[in-house]
């Protein structure tokens, strides 16, 4: 009998060529890069639109709309995409994007601004964490950090272009006869029609349809929890902490959350976040160090432009620059972290290794002032964004490895909606105690500056009180009157010396918010400790699936031959007329049986090679699976080993034994 051939892999859907994959990558990243873009050049240029529209005091409600919707829909996308598929609910999240930019662009009041913000809310929860959920299909984690460099391009390249295209927009009173501000919005058209385009072509993802509940409760209270708890994080500071409109946010919160925890255990695992993920302390320790990690690192980044803009004195186009050294190290740190992960299979050491480093940044930060030169800031900036790199990415892939194929897109989501929710606490939280410090630093400044002979000159000085930007200054000093800060400008054309109190007082206050948010941070570092590192899988997301689907099969039809008590059952391989690789690279080659019985891979009354039998007896394939498990880790192009019952070789035999297994000619094996 002569020993039959090696054969290679089984094709699959996942197995993707480098080119194939950044062609995907390419519309993937145009999408994201609408979302991005806009973070950043709405921030530089929202000032120019509220006093375009009049409601300066109403500004801070546009980016509350568009944050709302954008953090609830988050989840509901990643369990969305699982039942439907990707692309269609990318498509739509750029559809949705580009509609509510569009109607942006003609708002007349800053409350259609808010309320078209929130439609592209809508839009951009999608784009992020659908863009690295697809990633997760097509990419094996062992392989996916390599690519994450390209990601990270993307914020890098939109931190960059943003304050410079939001103050080139802004500072236009028309261009081809709109309103220069109105760009800010209507440039994202192009863009979202060439990344329709490029996705609709490029992004084929196979997808098998599942049938689930979607669980509109869950999401229904989702949004009753988490409406009330976003408003009173961008409102609290203005509302105060404990009036009655806060406390009321706090309890319908409470009551939402509560009601979302009852839905989510009631529907099982068709929840938008099922609980089960939970159960293991990778996804759990997961969720609280990426939760933390948004608090400490989007609070305290927040600062920094005020930084820049009010102690230093840049434009907003400058701050954006001027932050291109933690672009860069965010870029190169992430990069290089991606590429350690994919040659050595460790991952947990790099949020170890981020957070460690967002700590001493952070914390290095604490000591800067209104004289410290802008290269030792931009050093620190640099530290911080190694740790954000080794951070980021890590965590979210850590996540998804840890879930079940089928869960991709609720893991990926729901790393992507911790870091959110963590980020819009951190940053009223932490702007809150800045506005709060601030007023008794400004005060004992000016106590002390006013005993000063160089005050007390430049008080006595009439060219002082001629400059219209002191006035502010002078009024508060000799009237008596408080000191509003909530327009800082006039600082820039005041008096350095009758300036220096405030701006020292601005420096003193985030030192504190810098400390706070180091320690929070080694909160972070602590969970990230916690977390178990677990094997990473070397399939892609549609691999395993695949393997998943034929595990389940199997199990069907095991229980329909038990249940009907026939015999004979054997561990084969699914039909390949060839064979498959196992895990651990070893081809299982099918044998053939004569007579149509086998028993433990050998054949009686005869032997056939390559998967024919001799006289006429069909063949059937057997394997000894006992190194191979459903739940195990398999190598790119195997084919799971199942049970399935030996059918008889003889015609009318298998199909009567057919038609007990399978009484309805429609069911599907």
């Amino acid at each position: 009998m002569s020993a039959p051939a090696e054969s290679p892999p089984v094709p699959t859907a996942g197995m993707l060529s480098h080119r194939q994959i950044l062609t995907i990558f390419a519309g993937l990243m145009i999408g994201m890069f609408l979302a991005a873009l806009d973070q950043t050049i709405v921030a530089t240029s929202i000032r120019t639109i509220a006093d375009d529209l009049g409601g300066l005091s109403l500004q801070a409600w546009a980016t509350t709309a568009y944050l709302i919707t954008a953090t609830i829909t988050t989840p509901l996308y990643g369990k969305l995409s699982d039942i439907f598929g990707r692309k269609p609910l990318f498509l739509f999240a750029i559809g949705i994007f580009v509609i509510g930019s569009v109607a942006c662009a003609f708002a007349d009041s800053m409350y259609q601004l808010a309320a078209f913000r929130a439609i592209q809310g809508l839009g951009a929860g999608g784009l992020f964490s659908l863009a690295l959920t697809i990633v997760g299909d097509i990419v094996a984690p062992r392989e996916r950090a390599k690519y994450q460099g390209y990601f990270v391009a993307v914020f890098g390249t939109s931190s960059v272009l943003g304050p410079v295209a939001g103050g080139f927009f802004a500072g236009q009173a028309e261009i081809l006869g709109i309103t220069g501000w109105r760009w800010v919005f209507l440039i994202n058209v192009p863009l979202g029609i060439i990344a329709l385009a490029v996705v609709s072509k490029v992004l084929n993802v196979p997808h098998t349809k599942r049938e689930h509940r979607i669980d509109w409760p869950g999401a229904l209270a989702l949004a009753i929890g988490l409406v009330p708890l976003l408003i009173v994080a961008e409102q609290g500071r203005i509302w105060g902490w404990d009036s009655i409109e806060a406390i009321s946010c706090y309890v319908i919160g409470v009551v939402g959350l509560g009601l979302f925890l009852l839905a989510e255990r009631r529907i099982g695992d068709d929840a938008l976040l099922p609980l089960r993920m939970f159960s293991g302390g990778v996804f759990s320790w997961g969720a609280i160090a990426s939760f933390i990690a948004g608090v400490g690192m989007f609070g305290a980044l927040a600062l920094l432009p005020l930084y820049l803009q009010i102690v230093k004195g840049s434009t907003p186009t400058e701050a954006g620059l001027q932050t291109l050294p933690l672009v860069l190290g965010i870029m190169s740190m992430s990069v290089f972290s991606g590429q350690m992960i994919s040659r050595t299979g460790r991952y947990k050491i790099w949020p170890v290794i981020g957070l460690s480093l967002m700590v001493v940044g952070i914390g290095a930060l604490s000591f800067i002032g209104v004289d410290t030169p802008y290269w030792q800031v931009a050093l620190i900036m640099v530290v911080i964004g190694w740790g954000l790199g080794g951070n980021m990415q890590p965590l979210t892939l850590a996540m998804q490895n840890a879930a079940a194929p089928r869960d991709m897109g609720v893991a990926t989501s729901s790393a992507t909606f911790f870091r959110q929710m963590g980020g819009t606490l951190g940053t009223a939280v932490f702007l809150s105690v800045l506005f709060s410090a601030l007023g008794t630093q400004v005060a004992d400044n000016f106590r002390t500056a006013a005993a000063t002979p160089a005050f007390q000159a430049v008080l006595a000085d009439p060219a002082t009180a001629e400059n219209p930007a002191n006035a502010q200054i002078l009024g508060s000093l000799q009237g008596g009157a408080p000191l509003s800060l909530d327009d800082s400008s006039f600082l820039a054309a005041a008096d350095p010396t009758l300036a220096r109190p405030i701006l020292d007082g601005f420096a003193g206050s985030m030192s504190l918010v810098f400390l706070g948010a180091a320690a929070v941070l080694l909160i972070g570092l602590f969970a990230v400790l916690k977390m178990k590192e677990l094997p990473l899988r070397t399939q892609s997301g549609v691999d395993a699936r695949r393997d998943d689907d034929a595990a389940a099969e199997s199990t069907t039809v095991e229980k329909a031959a038990a249940a009907t008590g026939v015999v004979g059952l054997e561990k084969v391989a699914p039909a390949s007329p060839v064979g498959a690789q196992n895990g651990n690279g070893r081809t299982d080659h099918h044998q053939a049986a004569h007579n149509g019985s086998a028993s433990n891979g050998s054949a009686s009354n005869g032997s056939a090679s390559n998967g024919s039998a001799s006289n006429g007896a069909a063949p059937v394939a057997v394997v000894d699976d006992s190194e191979h498990s459903a739940g195990a880790d398999r190598s790119s192009g195997s084919v799971l080993t199942a049970e399935r019952a030996t059918l008889p070789a003889d015609s009318e035999a298998r199909d009567s034994l057919l038609g007990m297994l399978l009484p309805d000619p429609q069911r599907a094996l």
